[in-house]
């Protein structure tokens, strides 16, 4: 008589936010994998459903409530099936999310994902298996009962996942996550208080880890951290390891975010100017352009300060693609302050930009200045639109001058119309360009015809173009 095997259980992640959060999707799901579950591709396949979430501004964390609910209702048909809220979100509203109908098993904050498993066996017992989809609870084990609901929330001072590996998709292109939490205490920034200080990875792991991507078949690094540059370990500074990193062999791009303007040394610089493999891209959260406001956000430069960092790259790179970040409407911003932050635009044009509105986090300091200092919300709403007039008409001029270079792209995926391929430059500029599928992963150079404002169009060039363009 031969035994019936036990069904392998199922996890499904879903993941919103940061680039950070990705990374920790992959990394969830391959603690998960290694415990024995297998990554389904949807909720309705899984037996433990988590959704990997971000707290940094409101707008998305109602949005992502209003998901975590709808998930919920998996139990109607299911009620053995395990939902879980990861991630910022998690961390900053605790136990809370437990209660409010939401239907939720599990609240688990960024520093306990290595004990995502033994979480799961205290909610479902240790001879948990998956039940029949029926909705009947029969197979699972009575030590399930015992525990309905629980909370890991607890920070760690020295948690930066070590010895962990990720599951990750296939494809050129892998996030290496160097440094979790932050030192910084950014008035409107909620990141420190959901993923506590500042915690590095050991570098000769960090180089272990990328020397077997390059091995797979990865050529495509971005190296994650909250104010990435100001990694320090064992004598080892952020430009030390960008410098071995862009060494790997196999390893044709190097990429990193998200740099801390006060972390943009000489010497970091030095590195993505000579070392062929780092990109000729910078992203640079500005936030203001306006110093009063930069001291009431704590950011600890100028705006003279930041634009010596600008003058910094540019001389040393000249082809340098940059980015930033700007909040508008800071607590007790005036018009003028806004202007300031127009002429900033205006005097360092960047390629591209992420602008927000100011969106208030409880628990950070911004939180408490006084109420007449928070900015109505049409005027907030008027100048963010304002802003990114200007951003667009900034790309458009600078990607309008563009047209006609060469370009080397890395294909990423099929776009949205049929026969044609997206790529990315080393200056991180979208390509669509006629091409089949099986360039997927692969490298080649096109030449930028038109373009959208924000996107290109392109062609691949042919063998014979391709001699002389180096």
């Amino acid at each position: 008589m031969t035994s019936t095997p036990t069904p392998r259980r199922r996890a499904y992640v879903e993941t919103y936010g940061c680039q950070m959060n990705i990374s920790d999707g992959e990394l969830m799901e391959g603690i998960l994998e290694s415990d024995g579950y297998e990554i389904v591709e949807s909720p309705e396949e899984a037996d433990v459903v988590l959704v990997n979430t971000c707290a940094i501004r409101e707008h998305a964390e109602q949005r992502v409530l209003g998901r975590v609910a709808q998930l919920g209702g998996l139990k109607k048909e299911r009620p053995d099936v395990v939902v879980g809220v990861t991630g910022c979100m998690a961390q900053r509203l605790g136990e809370s999310l437990l209660d409010g109908g939401r239907r939720v098993d599990l609240v688990m904050g960024p520093d306990g994902y290595r004990d995502l498993p033994e979480a799961l066996e205290k909610l479902r017992g240790p001879g948990w298996t998956p039940g029949n989809g029926s909705g009947s609870t029969d197979e699972v084990a009575p030590a399930r009962k015992k525990v309905t609901e629980l909370a890991v929330l607890d920070l760690s001072l020295g948690e930066n996942y070590q010895g962990l590996e990720q599951r990750r998709s296939e494809g050129p292109s892998a996030w290496v996550p160097i440094q979790r939490g932050c030192d910084h205490r950014c008035t409107y920034c909620i990141v420190p208080y959901v993923r506590g200080d500042e915690k590095n990875r050991d570098p000769r792991e960090v180089l272990q880890e990328i020397r077997g991507l390059a091995e797979s078949g990865v050529s495509d690094v971005t190296l994650l951290g909250q104010t990435v540059n100001s990694y320090a370990v064992d004598g080892w500074g952020f430009a030390d390891l960008l410098q071995s990193v862009a060494r790997v062999d196999g390893i044709r791009r190097v990429w990193f975010t998200s740099p801390h303007p006060n972390d943009v040394t000489p010497e970091m610089v030095e590195v993505m100017a000579t070392e062929p493999a780092v990109c000729e891209q910078l992203h640079l959260p500005a936030q203001s352009g306006a110093d009063r406001v930069l001291k009431r956000m704590l950011r600890r430069y100028t705006v003279e300060g930041f634009l010596e960092k600008v003058e910094m790259v540019r001389e040393a790179i000249p082809d340098v693609s940059l980015s930033t970040d700007i909040i508008v409407a800071f607590p007790g911003e005036t018009e003028e302050e806004f202007q300031a932050t127009l002429e900033l635009m205006r005097r360092v044009r960047f390629d591209d930009a992420f602008t927000y509105k100011y969106s208030s986090r409880e628990g950070t300091p911004a939180t408490r200045l006084p109420e007449e200092d928070f900015v109505p919300d049409d005027v907030a709403q008027e100048r963010l639109e304002r802003l990114i007039d200007l951003r667009l008409e900034i790309q458009r001029e600078i990607n309008r001058a563009e047209v006609g270079r060469v370009e080397e792209v890395l294909v990423e995926k099929e776009a949205r119309g049929e026969g044609q391929m997206l790529g990315r430059t080393r200056r991180n500029k979208v390509v669509a360009f006629p091409g089949e599928p099986e360039l997927v992963g692969q490298y080649t150079k096109v030449v930028l015809e038109t373009t959208t404002g924000a996107t290109f169009v392109g062609r691949e060039l042919g063998p014979q173009e391709l001699v002389g363009t180096g």
